[in-house]
């Protein structure tokens, strides 16, 4: 299938070297403003492709299957849009858009788009739902071996970024260039992964400070509470300013505990519910008996990337759904939304939320900025590997 590539950042380039190696993707042409980064694309490819600057006249003239979109997060809404229109099958980077609103408006523009081509891909690069381990823990949960769920917490405090990685882009940790700080940049995957396992809380309260750890203007430490209809309750951590920092998750059922902690899957399972012996048991301090079993899982071999993009690719020939829909992204946006308004507004958030409140919100957060970002400044080793940051 013949891919454009629209956005040649970081994340640009780890999907355009994983293109160069597959045998289902045909690199139709690439897009950015960046002249540079067109130069450096044509390096890493080592030939020449179509080059543009605008997505629109790329699309017009190279006529692609599909676009991976892979720029600014405010820019996905209005590039998928214009594929939309175009009968354009399309893939876009985590997340959707930077705020529930104007992901419900590719959705929507998908769905007008989808009867005059009914068979219109919407694909999502929410690669970690490809991953051993957390497709195990999602198929205890979905063939109930944790039985009734009670809590679900993850503390996701390994994210320590340094002053300079907020330097290197002048869009980076802003309002008006990212819309966010941690919860939009750092934790799609996270906030994502916490949806498809359990679904989305109905009331969330926020707590989050802004700039706490570095001169940004934006979200640095986060903890989200949530109260789930079921009765469950949630627990969301993150921050980019601490180290060592903490990947753990508890995922909590009547009949035991699910812990994934260094690239282990732990269940602790109990031979009774809980919830029948605490009704049941005449003894004030019994416990049920329980055995811990590490659950063993297929190993990481890579990060998943280019499994999504060659599934896309895949879905675009054989008139299929992708193993990401994107529509099913929106949830993780709206959580992490619902955070952040939360603590904002000093108030409990009920959901579904007034979406375009808080899309007006964040507008009237960039219009109102008195934040002066330096100039950016590239990193002195030369740039990180952000294929190894998810």
């Amino acid at each position: 299938m013949r891919i454009l590539f629209v956005g040649l950042g970081n994340m640009g380039f780890v999907h355009l070297k994983n293109a160069k190696q597959s045998k289902v993707i045909d690199i139709a042409g690439i897009c950015d403003l960046d002249a540079n980064m067109i130069t450096r694309a044509h390096e890493t490819l080592g030939r020449e492709v179509p080059a543009f600057a605008d997505y629109c006249q790329a699309m017009d003239e190279v006529k692609p299957d599909g676009i991976l979109i892979a720029t600014p997060h405010y820019d996905h809404p209005p590039i998928a849009l214009a594929a939309f229109e175009r009968g354009i099958h399309v893939l876009v980077e985590k997340p959707l858009g930077v705020d529930a609103y104007q992901a419900r408006q590719m959705v929507a523009g998908w769905e007008k788009a989808k009867k005059a081509h009914p068979h219109l891909v919407f694909a999502a690069m929410f690669q970690q739902r490809t991953l051993g381990h957390w497709r195990k823990i999602k198929q205890l949960i979905t063939e109930g071996d944790l039985g009734r769920l009670v809590r679900t917490t993850w503390i996701i405090t390994d994210w320590f970024r340094t002053q300079s990685y907020y330097n290197s882009g002048g869009w980076r940790a802003t309002w008006s260039g990212e819309g966010g700080g941690v919860l939009l940049n750092q934790c799609p995957h996270n906030l994502d992964l916490y949806c498809w396992f359990v679904g989305l809380p109905s009331r969330v309260r926020g707590f989050v400070s802004l700039g706490k750890y570095h001169d940004i203007e934006v979200e640095d430490e986060v903890t989200g509470y949530f109260e789930h209809a079921n009765g469950m309750v949630g627990h969301f951590i993150t921050t980019t300013g601490e180290a060592p920092g903490t990947n753990r998750l508890e995922i909590v059922g009547e009949n035991g505990k699910l812990v994934y902690e260094n690239n282990q899957l732990t269940f602790f399972q109990n031979r009774k519910s809980m919830l029948t012996h605490l009704a049941e048991s005449t003894q004030g301090f019994s416990t049920p008996e329980n055995w811990k079993i590490e659950i063993p899982t297929e190993p990481v071999v890579e990060a998943g990337h280019r499994q999504i993009l060659e599934d896309f690719a895949l879905a675009i020939r054989d008139h299929r759904d992708p193993i990401v829909p994107a529509p099913t992204g929106v949830d993780s946006v709206l959580l992490g939304n619902a955070i952040l308004y939360s603590s904002l507004e000093s108030s409990t958030v009920e959901l579904p939320m007034d979406e375009a409140a808080y899309d007006t919100k964040l507008q009237e957060l960039a219009r109102s900025s008195r934040f002066v970002k330096k100039a950016p400044t590239p990193p002195k080793d030369g740039g990180s590997d952000f294929a190894k940051s998810f």
